[in-house]
């Protein structure tokens, strides 16, 4: 898969979370004011900044398509990684806010009973994110963008911010009303996890930390080629959809330039081939057996 071609089906996921906000952002707040609902409005507001994230994350993509230049020799594909901590700390932030005002409402016996029309509502938002979420976790998964990823779980935040609306009617109707906030509390907790998962794993790979299941999965790969006696070293760092790689084996020194250059393109196809989005560089040093 061309990598210009993984971009744009990125980009359209992060189109797709923007207009889907901005839908429920208008649904929210046109509905809040016509019910009187508050906390409708403020879950509309809240969408809103959702849009901004989405919005970001949409404009690290474009710039992640910008060419080489002198001051980006490796191109600026990691711009993503700034789109995913722009989202991960936005939901931290939700996070902080959905349980504070939980942990109020509960010290101060604040149980209030969400109306019958805030339900709806909020069921058809938590269904028409959590479809969000789906589709474009499915995509950040085949395109392997991070930004994608972060703004999917984003997505699934406010699935759940959503359903606890309806599990509040729920508990009403069981004869608990504190359920609401309850859920409130644990939904907020969830969040500030995810977004703390989100955080971590971006700051790991913007100072180059790198799977070590995969190192060994390159060593596995390049270790049967005809003509490498020793493997020596392998490096790699994430760019977003794409990884460098740096490998440096041993040949016997009595191979000629033409018959080592020729092991070092097959190290580079076969990773091509099996990983994906690759540039691997390749370092040839001479094999002195013992």
């Amino acid at each position: 898969m061309q990598l210009d071609y993984k971009i744009t089906q990125a980009k359209k996921g992060a189109w797709l979370s923007i207009i889907t906000y901005t839908f429920l952002t208008l649904l929210k707040v046109f509905y809040g004011w016509i019910a009187e609902s508050r906390g409708l409005m403020a879950d509309g507001i809240n969408n809103a900044t959702d849009v901004i994230s989405s919005i970001a994350i949409l404009i690290a993509l474009h710039i992640s398509m910008k060419p080489v230049d002198k001051n980006h020799p490796y191109g600026h594909y990691r711009s993503e990684f700034i789109a995913a901590l722009i989202a991960s700390f936005i939901m931290f932030a939700v996070s902080i806010q959905v349980i504070i005002t939980g942990v109020q409402h509960f010290y101060q016996g604040e149980f209030q009973q969400p109306s019958e029309s805030a339900v709806i509502v909020g069921l058809i938002s938590s269904v028409v994110m959590l479809a969000v979420f789906i589709y474009n976790r499915q995509l950040s998964q085949k395109v392997k963008s991070s930004a994608l990823k972060a703004a999917s779980y984003d997505n699934l935040s406010d699935a759940l911010v959503s359903l606890g609306t309806v599990i509040g009617i729920v508990g009403v109707y069981l004869g608990v009303p504190m359920l609401d906030t309850l859920a409130a509390i644990v939904i907020g907790l969830l969040i500030m996890k995810t977004s703390i998962d989100i955080f971590k794993e971006t700051a790991i790979t913007l100072t180059d930390g790198y799977d070590e299941e995969e190192l060994n999965l390159i060593y596995q790969l390049i270790s049967p080629i005809k003509g490498i006696q020793e493997i020596r070293d392998i490096k790699a760092r994430s760019h977003g959809m794409i990884s460098f790689i740096d490998v440096t084996i041993a040949v016997y020194p009595y191979l000629t330039v033409v018959e080592s250059h020729e092991i070092s393109d097959c190290v580079e196809t076969v990773l091509q081939h099996q990983l994906g989005e690759v540039e691997t560089i390749v370092h040839i040093e001479p094999y002195l057996s013992r």
